[in-house]
């Protein structure tokens, strides 16, 4: 009972950082936040880690948090290095939550233990990320499910915050199939199944070979949930292939990545832009960097930020972007119709006569500012 009104909970703040990503165009929907860069692991493939950085002490993680909040952010996403090596990452968590935002933790998974899992149910965790890397632990990655198994058989039993399993193809993964064995087992835990393609060190293409390519199609089409972002990010399906995208990168003000030194930048892969430190960054700021164009944008596959910039192509287009996903359903499935909801909800907040009075009415119930 206790983890089903949890999920309720989380489901109206959901709600509501999607009513106000409409309602405003100038906020940071996501930032992410590092308060330790050093990591247990090694993993060959990553350059978002050290092995001596001491952690960021807790006031200044607490004042970041605060501006952060300040700004208007309404998802943080604790990152790392590892981030459970932090010794006050409960408080971080509290913090976020006492601030309005909904907390997010990124981790290897490691440290993952009944007694812990309950620590972080206590702190109001809202989002737990794991990327697991293989089947069989491999010199270029220990991230595997032999390894964290039992750890998600526990996250399964005690979590009260949604957990996501990330498998990972491209170059640097010898065995392919293994990303299907670890979407199955996700999914037979309760749990939501991502697959993510390993960029460059710059976080640019690579894309994918064929074996490669015909497990990232299979796992796509078994993802049938209309509003998945795997479902519309059509941006990974030209990365798999080799081509690049047509889209605005709106990093710098509706995505920020805040370096374990304070600095604002546009994703853990362009770090050095635009490099001001968070306790200056103004709103002018954020309306200046989101409207730049980046040159990295048409090959990068930091999806994080696809999937914000997807919210704000939703507000400026959202019928568009409605049929888009709808013809992605059914290019999967012919027989796909639409659900009766999603007309129900077209008709009262797009092509309804009185869409600004239900609009409003929405707004005011979330408790959304417009």
């Amino acid at each position: 009972m206790r983890r089903r009104l949890r999920a309720v909970d989380r489901r109206l703040r959901e709600a509501r950082m999607f009513a106000r990503a409409m309602a405003s165009k100038h906020h940071p929907i996501v930032a992410q936040i590092v308060p330790i860069r050093r990591c247990n692991l090694a993993c060959s493939y990553c350059n978002e880690f050290d092995a001596v950085s001491a952690p960021v002490p807790l006031a200044e993680m607490v004042k970041r948090v605060d501006k952060l909040a300040d700004l208007g952010t309404t998802v943080i996403t604790i990152s790392g290095g590892e981030p459970m090596l932090h010794p006050d990452l409960d408080e971080i968590i509290r913090r976020i939550r006492r601030r309005g935002a909904m907390a997010t933790l990124i981790t290897n998974g490691y440290f993952l233990v009944p007694e812990r899992i309950q620590r972080l149910n206590r702190a109001g965790l809202d989002y737990l990320q794991i990327s697991i890397d293989n089947v069989l632990p491999e010199e270029s990655s220990k991230k595997s499910l032999k390894v964290l198994d039992r750890k998600l058989e526990w996250l399964a039993e005690y979590a009260e915050f949604s957990v996501t399993v990330n498998s990972v193809l491209g170059s640097p993964v010898r065995h392919p199939q293994d990303a299907r064995t670890i979407a199955q087992r996700a999914r037979a835990l309760g749990f939501t199944s991502t697959v993510g393609i390993l960029h460059d060190g710059v976080g640019q293409l690579q894309p994918l070979a064929p074996d490669h390519l015909a497990i990232y199609c299979d796992l796509l089409e078994s993802d049938q949930k209309m509003f998945s972002f795997a479902q519309y990010d059509r941006f990974q399906h030209n990365i798999s292939q080799g081509r690049p995208n047509q889209w605005h990168c709106r990093a710098g003000g509706r995505f920020l990545y805040i370096c374990e030194d304070g600095l604002v930048h546009y994703c853990s892969q362009q770090r050095g832009h635009p490099g001001i430190p968070l306790d200056r960054y103004t709103r002018q700021d954020l309306e200046r960097e989101a409207a730049r164009e980046k040159p990295c944008q048409p090959y990068c596959t930091v999806s994080c930020v696809h999937q914000t910039a997807m919210l704000d192509s939703f507000r400026e287009n959202p019928r568009q972007v409605l049929r888009e996903m709808i013809a992605a359903r059914q290019a999967r499935n012919p027989a796909y119709r639409p659900p009766a909801l999603l007309h129900a909800l077209t008709w009262l907040f797009l092509d309804g006569p009185a869409t600004r009075v239900f609009s409003r009415a929405a707004l005011r119930i979330l408790k959304v500012r417009s």
